[in-house]
C-alpha cells in the first residue's frame, strides 16, 4: 500500500462527504429533523448519517479502482449499524434517563429505552466485530469492550460544537502513534476525510451529528484499536475507557472541562 493510495482515499472521502452534506443538510431541515442545541437554537440533527453514506460510496469507488478488500465489509456493517441505532436514539429518545446506570436500571425493570436499545445493540455489534477479528477468547472479550466503550465515549463528548471531533482526532493521533497499520488505513482515511469536511459545520453549530455520527466515530476508533494495537496496549485502552465511563456516571464532563482552563480553551477553540 503506497502513500498515493492513502492520499487518494482521503481525497475521495473529502469529496464524497462534501456532496453528501450538500444534499443531506437541506433534507434534514425540510423534514423537520431538528433539535435544540445547548444554546436553545433549533438546528438539524443526525447529520452524522452522512458518514456511513460517504464510506459506502467510497467503497464502491474502491471497487472500481480495484482497491477493495472483503475485510472492509465488516467495518461498513459496523458503522452503518451503529449509525442506525444512534439515529433511533436521536429521533425517538427521551432525555429523562441518562447513563448506563439509568438505561440498564430501567431494562432490569422490564422497560427498554432507546438508550438501552443502543447500548444492547452496540454491544452485540461490538461482539460480532470482535469475533470476526478473531484471536483467543480473551482477545474477543477485550476487543468487544474496547469497541463498545469507544462507541459510547464519543457520545459522551458530543455535548458542545466540535468537541467530539476534536476528541476523535486527538485519540486517533495517539492510536496511530502506537498502531501497526497496514490495509486498515484504506478504510479509516475516507472517514478522516469525511470528518474534516463536516468539522466546520459542527464547530459553527450549523448542525449536530447526533449519536448517528458520534457512534460512527467511536466505533472507528475502537475497531482500529482492536485491529492494530498489541495486547498490552489494548488492556491500557480498556482501563482508560472504563475510567472515563465510571467518572462520567458520577460527574459532568462539561463541568469538568469548564473548570479547567486548558481544557476549556481547547473546547472553545474555533467556535
Amino acid at each position: 500500500m503506497s502513500a498515493w493510495t492513502i492520499i487518494t482515499g482521503l481525497l475521495i472521502g473529502l469529496f464524497v462527504e462534501g456532496v453528501v452534506l450538500f444534499l443531506v443538510l437541506p433534507m434534514l431541515k425540510e423534514t423537520g429533523c431538528s433539535a435544540q442545541n445547548y444554546q436553545g437554537i433549533d438546528i438539524p440533527v443526525s447529520a452524522g448519517i452522512s458518514f456511513p453514506m460517504t464510506l459506502i460510496t467510497t467503497m464502491v469507488i474502491y471497487m472500481l479502482l480495484g482497491w477493495y478488500d472483503n475485510a472492509y465489509l465488516l467495518f461498513i456493517f459496523g458503522i452503518t449499524a451503529v449509525s442506525f441505532l444512534g439515529f433511533i436514539d436521536d429521533r425517538l429518545g427521551r432525555r429523562d434517563t441518562l447513563g448506563f446506570k439509568g438505561h440498564f436500571g430501567k431494562l432490569f425493570k422490564g422497560k427498554l429505552t432507546t438508550g438501552g436499545l443502543k447500548a444492547l445493540g452496540g454491544g452485540m455489534i461490538a461482539l460480532f466485530l470482535a469475533f470476526s477479528i478473531g484471536g483467543t477468547w480473551y482477545d474477543v472479550l477485550l476487543n468487544t469492550f474496547i469497541i463498545a466503550l469507544f462507541t459510547n465515549l464519543l457520545n459522551l463528548f458530543d455535548l458542545r460544537p466540535g468537541r467530539a471531533i476534536k476528541g476523535f482526532f486527538f485519540l486517533l493521533a495517539i492510536i496511530a502513534g502506537f498502531a501497526r497499520f497496514d490495509n486498515e488505513w484504506m478504510f479509516i482515511v475516507p472517514l478522516i476525510g469525511a470528518v474534516i469536511i463536516y468539522f466546520p459545520v459542527d464547530l459553527k453549530a450549523k448542525a449536530m451529528m447526533g449519536d448517528a455520527g458520534s457512534n460512527v466515530l467511536g466505533l472507528g476508533l475502537g475497531y482500529i484499536s482492536a485491529l492494530s494495537l498489541t495486547l498490552n496496549l489494548r488492556i491500557g485502552v480498556l482501563i482508560f475507557l472504563l475510567a472515563v465511563h465510571i467518572y462520567t456516571e458520577r460527574y459532568s464532563l462539561t463541568k469538568t472541562i469548564e473548570q479547567n482552563r486548558v481544557l476549556r480553551w481547547i473546547d472553545e477553540l474555533g467556535r
